[in-house]
């Protein structure tokens, strides 16, 4: 089977630049409009309850509007097909909650059931937004210290780039489409943060590989070839990581539809950040060095004679 021979790096240019175009309308979308953060980051209140199919969105808010809840007109209101309702509102006071959403239910004219009323406070919101900031922070500093051992500095530093790279789109991507941030899209961003690593690994340990005899090549053309021979195993595992996800995204339920909708972006920009950003950078930072430097001048006198 004949090896693909794609010049990855003389397209890094364009690599660069869908990067920064992404990364900039996602940077404008997060300052203008900003993330929907679910109840677990703002505090608020969640009620689930059961109504047949004639209930709708528009009924649920009118009666929280003469239940007295302030932000009815804004409550978010989700419905599955099983007929169960899932209403967030900001009020965190738990007795007033549970008495509007019982308000709610008998306006409703709802059959008889138990109201499932769960009311988180703004604090225990800034204690799960502060943990997982921390979480984010200590596992980049554990990749910068695990590169930086196991291969070279400038490894671990476009690694991160790249890693920061993925979860700017990933945010942006959120903002652009209003998708509610909730603790499942920050273990969904960690978890990303593995599958990119994973990827930029292996093609950092075939360049390292080839690096240890370098001879007859640049560093940017022995760099280019490195990705071509891993290039199928990338794609290979690429494709058998975001299928089962995007299967998940497609007819996974309400919850697991968040979880699954930032690992598929967060998992296609790895896959494209390994070889798009971080081989990229990685090669042309090393190039300056002044061995890889030397190298490339007596392969292109080399060539012109």
């Amino acid at each position: 089977m004949r090896r693909a021979a794609i010049d990855f790096m003389g397209k890094r240019n364009w690599f660069f630049i869908a990067s920064a175009i992404i990364i900039v309308v996602g940077l404008v979308s997060l300052f203008t409009k900003g993330l929907v953060f679910g109840i677990e980051f703002q505090g608020g209140t969640v009620m689930t309850f059961q109504a047949p199919s004639t209930v709708t969105a528009e009924n649920i808010r009118g009666s929280l509007d003469k239940a007295g809840v302030t932000d009815a007109r804004n409550a978010t209101i989700q419905s599955t097909q099983d007929g169960t309702f899932l209403v967030r509102t900001t009020e965190s006071d738990p007795t007033k909650a549970a008495e509007a959403f019982k308000a709610v239910v008998a306006d409703l004219k709802l059959p008889a059931q138990d109201v499932t009323v769960t009311t988180i406070g703004p604090g225990w919101g800034r204690s799960v937004t502060n943990s997982a900031l921390l979480a984010l922070a200590i596992s980049i500093l554990a990749i910068l210290i695990y590169i930086s051992i196991r291969f070279e500095y400038k490894m671990s530093v476009t690694a991160v780039i790249a890693l920061v790279h993925d979860t700017l789109i990933v945010l942006g991507v959120y903002s652009l489409f209003g998708r509610e941030v909730t603790p499942n899209t920050m273990a969904a961003l960690l978890t990303i943060l593995g599958y990119s690593l994973y990827d930029t690994i292996v093609v950092f340990h075939r360049i390292r590989e080839n690096s240890r005899n370098l001879q007859k090549q640049t560093f940017m053309q022995m760099a280019n070839e490195s990705i071509n021979q891993v290039l199928m195993r990338w794609v290979n595992t690429s494709l058998t990581s975001v299928v089962p996800v995007t299967c998940l995204l497609l007819f996974g339920g309400d919850t697991l539809k968040d979880f699954a909708f930032a690992l598929v972006v967060g998992m296609l920009s790895g896959a494209y950040s390994s070889v798009g950003v971080a081989s990229t950078v990685y090669a042309l930072w090393k190039e300056r060095e002044p061995k890889f430097q030397a190298l490339k001048k007596k392969y292109e006198a080399a060539k012109a004679s």
